[in-house]
């Protein structure tokens, strides 16, 4: 007799990472949103004195980073929570707040381990579309919320799209949200948008015991190798609910010093800020030079739909334009796997690697 698994296993979809992790050095990994940019050598350095102790756990509390990053932010320890990547957070909140017979609302296409909450708990997801400019439908989301709703997310910026919506439009939305409803505000991107200042929505958290900011150190601290999220809480129960549901020594002792480290550089942060910014308008023209008007982007990605040749199906022509860049070299995320087939959601590489795409793109379509 074969072994039985709970029947969730069949409901939670296979997150859509990226290949080729095995690839040489040359290839330009374009595909995962990860910053180009290594950790200092300061952040290095960190991680190397934590080596010498890795015969002990790490701290369960992260009392050092948790105390950093209340003087970053100004958010009290009580009310900050750490995670294994903000995804950690992200999954644990979801198996604290929703069970079967409870609704969470979110916009589609959006980050793609938002339907793995739903399949998970067995709660009813509901999916808004995004609008025209693949922007958040705040308007219509709102709609959605019923006595039954027990979380709604918002990615601002937002992935796969890096359209991002004024901190104005989001505090009014915050606003309507009835008080059972808890927000979660999911900002893995916030650092590189020019809207507004990265850290105006913390001031929400004042008025707003029901909003969770989830934020992480994978992107604009170039450290996704190591995972490691945290998030700013309007209260502390989302933070001492989400602790018990995790396994003990969720957050690696490397981690946390490393991100320590790495919150005492915000001049780095600002530098690369303006490289994304460049590389962001460098690409964006790029494009436009082929044709193709991508979203407004925020964040350090673009999101472009492909010029379909006439008769061609939107996921044969997608899936042949990556195959094609990757033959040549150029890594890229299909968007039939993020939500929208003949779509391409390209992260910012260096500069050399920006253009060998543009240039690689362009010779494909051609072709």
């Amino acid at each position: 007799m074969a072994i039985e698994y709970s029947r969730r296993v069949a409901r939670i979809p296979v997150y859509p990472a990226a290949s080729a992790y095995n690839l040489p050095e040359e290839v330009a990994h374009l595909a995962s949103n990860e910053s180009p940019d290594p950790p200092l050598p300061a952040v290095v350095e960190a991680m190397d004195r934590v080596l010498r102790g890795l015969n002990r756990y790490p701290d369960p509390k992260g009392s050092a980073l948790r105390r950093a990053l209340s003087e970053r932010y100004g958010v009290p320890s009580e009310r900050i929570a750490l995670g294994n990547g903000s995804c950690d957070t992200l999954l644990a909140l979801g198996e604290a707040l929703l069970e079967p017979g409870a609704e969470l609302v979110y916009a589609w296409p959006s980050f793609s381990v938002y339907p793995h909450l739903e399949a998970a708990s067995g709660a009813t997801g509901i999916r808004v579309p995004l609008n025209e400019r693949d922007e958040h439908d705040l308007e219509a989301m709102l709609t959605q919320i019923t006595a039954a709703t027990r979380l709604v997310i918002v990615n601002n910026p937002n992935n796969p799209t890096g359209t991002a919506l004024p901190l104005a439009q989001i505090a009014d939305f915050v606003a309507s949200v009835p008080r059972h409803v808890c927000v979660l505000l999911d900002e893995a991107y916030i650092e590189f948008s020019a809207l507004d200042d990265p850290d105006a929505s913390i001031e929400l958290l004042r008025e707003h015991p029901n909003l969770i900011l989830l934020r992480t150190f994978s992107k604009i601290y170039g450290l996704a190798g190591l995972r490691v999220g945290f998030a700013l809480c309007g209260s502390p129960e989302p933070v001492q609910a989400v602790d018990v549901i995790r396994q003990p020594f969720f957050c690696s002792a490397v981690a946390q010093a490393a991100a320590v480290e790495a919150l005492r550089h915000q001049d780095a942060v600002t530098e690369r800020v303006e490289r994304a910014i460049v590389a962001r308008v460098t690409i964006a023209e790029g494009l436009r030079e082929l044709g193709i008007e991508s979203a407004e982007s925020q964040a350090n990605f673009i999101w472009f739909g492909l010029p379909l040749p006439d008769g061609a199906d939107a996921a044969e022509f997608e899936a042949r334009v990556v195959r094609e860049l990757a033959e040549r070299g150029v890594l890229v995320r299909a968007g039939g796997a993020l939500g929208r087939d003949g779509w391409l959601r390209v992260s910012f590489g260096r500069p050399d690697e920006n253009a060998r795409f543009l240039n690689e793109l362009g010779e494909i379509l051609r072709a």
